[in-house]
């Protein structure tokens, strides 16, 4: 509990945030002892209908507004309702924050709030030995217990011993908190979660303000509700201002040093993911068009993007995967910037239209949110599983650029970097997210907007091409020597008629052909265009030159970052390079991966980087994988690494 902090790059990320106190204080006599810590992680755990989530994001946002740098994962079960008090009906929210800069969720929570057994059953084991732990005791009923294999009461028995435990009656002192309200029992007990956020938010000293104000704004429909939740919150802040049982309090000082100056604020992947669209089409010039089925974890861009009409934002609910893509196809024929949203499965049913787009040479934004497989898998999980799938899965050669942001505020920039290729080349391009991204938040500085890059294309306005007979004439697949790209003519635009379609065009003219020469042009001219996409080199950290390199790519940055910080804070030197382009790679990657003997890939699935990297620069790559539907854990990831090195 007292052991001191070494700096930053050493305590980042580590299992544990209570035993790294910075300073004690006490106010006068009688006030609760305070005690400053550099990092906290936290975890809500309960049933799917506790408001977990709510909770967790609302923690967040306070805490984001205090300044703090953070990382969240919220976890929760596919089913819309699973059985109350069931282990598959866990939801829960964990929410790492720091007075210096992170990179992970954390691997374990210092404290975990479990609202009933199952909540519980199904975390305990992440709590390391004296962690905290908040129990709803009014949940531990003799049949809710039994429901989770729970033969005696875990607060009783001894089992919870090696843990500071906190045994509150949450739903009780909800209901009385709440009595002048004029609620029945079970609307009442409702508001639980905002008591246990009161109670969290006494603890570590986060702002109530935006809490208030969110939940008049939440319920502005009904102020009775707002009123009676604002009073839970409250009476869970005063417990803990009270009660003898929790006799210390926690600060976490805002993260002054972690960022650079700019205006701050919590975001999402999806969320940043889709401002980064709409920037993009505004960059452009162009209206943005997002053809899409609903479908987890991509559904919330969807949703997102419906609210922007005021920035020329059109979005099509379609009735099935084929129709989304279809119709943003189709937009993209008509000169907008076109998006379809999908996971895993969805990419199955939209590949044969993502060929027809590599034939037609439109530019298309397929947004694949990852999760766990295959077929319908694990909805709510996270996976790096469809790499292989965005490389190559089309009938023919169907070559496709694709990008990977690396944390949830740089899907924002992974989706304007992939505007600017789709727009650039006139190709299809994959953007490969997760849900662990998607779902996961962290502070984000809003960029000025001569930070923005400037996408303006230029659209054909007459003829380009000239007969041997001084016909003048407009043929859709002259290209730009430089970009290969072809000229995008809107429809409707005099004298710039063309065919289109998915048979064979002929170099140039565009006609349908079936000459094998020409074929065998075009297919090398397809690939040649994505091969000769510019890209920034990939930036190698490698301070101590280490004779190992760790190679991630999209959702892994952050976990192994973390691990890589610990072996250096041990001694031990190691090198990291993170590709954000995977079609085509960098130019520099083979000089890169030649310069040390191991190259190591932690990836989750089971090897589809790794597998490229052997196909292309005959690098024995090791592949470390992980398909739980969990992003790694930093320590675990070290210990990998550790041995890659020492072997």
């Amino acid at each position: 509990m007292t052991s001191q902090v070494s700096s930053p790059a050493e305590q980042a990320d580590a299992n544990s945030g209570h035993e790294a106190v910075v300073g004690e204080q006490r106010g006068p006599a009688g006030d609760k002892e305070i005690r400053r810590l550099d990092r906290v992680i936290i975890r809500f755990a309960g049933d799917s209908g506790d408001g977990m989530q709510l909770t967790g994001d609302r923690f967040t946002s306070e805490t984001a507004s205090f300044g703090n740098d953070l990382s969240t994962l919220p976890n929760f079960p596919a089913e819309i309702r699973a059985p109350a008090g069931t282990l598959p009906g866990v939801s829960s929210f964990q929410l790492h924050f720091a007075d210096h800069d992170i990179l992970t969720p954390g691997d374990a929570p210092n404290v975990l709030v479990a609202m009933n057994p199952a909540a519980l059953k199904a975390n305990i084991d992440d709590v390391p030995r004296g962690g905290e732990i908040i129990v709803n005791t009014d949940e531990f009923a003799k049949r809710a217990m039994a429901k989770v294999g729970y033969d005696t009461s875990p607060l009783e028995d001894g089992s919870l011993d090696a843990y500071h435990v906190h045994p509150v009656p949450l739903t009780t002192l909800t209901i009385e908190a709440l009595k002048d309200f004029g609620l029945s029992r079970k609307e009442a007990e409702r508001s639980k979660n905002m008591f246990a956020l009161g109670l969290l938010s006494w603890m570590y000293h986060r702002p109530t303000e935006g809490t208030e104000s969110f939940l008049r704004t939440k319920f502005a429909k009904k102020p009775a509700i707002a009123e009676a939740n604002i009073a839970a919150f409250r009476a869970g802040w005063n417990f803990g201002e009270t009660t003898e049982d929790f006799a210390v309090s926690y600060e976490v000082a805002p993260a002054t040093s972690a960022f650079p100056t700019g205006t701050y604020r919590n975001i999402s992947g999806n969320l940043a993911l889709s401002y980064g669209l709409v920037v993009a089409s505004k960059q452009a010039d162009l209206p943005l068009y997002l053809g899409s089925y609903p479908i987890t974890p991509a559904s919330d861009i969807l949703h997102e993007l419906s609210k922007h009409k005021n920035f020329g934002v059109r979005t099509f609910q379609a009735e099935d995967e084929i129709a989304g893509i279809g119709a943003a196809l189709g937009a993209a024929f008509g000169g907008s910037l076109a998006v379809t949203t999908t996971s895993g499965p969805g990419v199955a049913l939209k590949s044969e239209t993502i060929g027809l787009a590599v034939s037609l040479e439109l530019p298309l934004l397929v947004v694949d949110i990852q999760r766990g497989g295959p077929s319908t898998g694990l909805p709510t999980k996270t996976e790096q599983a469809d790499l292989l799938q965005a490389m190559y899965g089309r009938n023919g050669e169907a070559p496709v650029p694709v990008v990977a942001p690396r944390t949830p505020a740089d899907c924002f920039d992974a989706a304007i970097e992939a505007a600017r290729i789709a727009l650039t080349y006139r190709t299809p391009v994959f953007l490969l997210s997760d849900g662990y991204l998607a779902n996961g938040s962290e502070p984000w500085r809003i960029p000025d907007l001569d930070e923005l890059p400037d996408l303006r294309v230029q659209f054909a306005t007459g003829p380009n091409h000239t007969l041997d007979d001084g016909t003048e004439m407009f043929w859709p697949y002259k290209r730009d020597p430089q970009t290969l790209a072809r000229p995008w003519a809107l429809p409707g635009t005099p004298g710039l008629e063309h065919r289109i379609g998915g048979i064979e065009k002929q170099d140039g003219s565009g006609n349908i052909s079936y000459d094998p020469a020409n074929h065998d042009f075009m297919v090398r001219t397809r690939q040649a265009k994505i091969d000769g996409i510019e890209v920034p080199d990939v930036d190698v950290d490698d301070p101590d030159g280490a004779r190992t390199l760790v190679l991630g790519w999209g959702s892994t940055y952050g976990p192994i970052t973390a691990a890589v910080r610990r072996l250096r804070a041990a001694g031990l030197p190691i090198a990291q390079a993170h590709l954000r382009h995977l079609n085509p790679f960098p130019g520099n990657l083979g000089d890169v991966l030649g310069r040390y003997q191991k190259v190591v890939v932690p990836e989750m699935n089971l090897g589809q980087l790794a597998t490229l990297i052997r196909a292309k620069y005959l690098v024995d790559a090791q592949s470390h994988t992980q398909v739980n539907g969990m992003p790694f854990k930093a320590e675990k990831l070290a210990e990998a690494l550790k041995e890659a090195i020492n072997d």
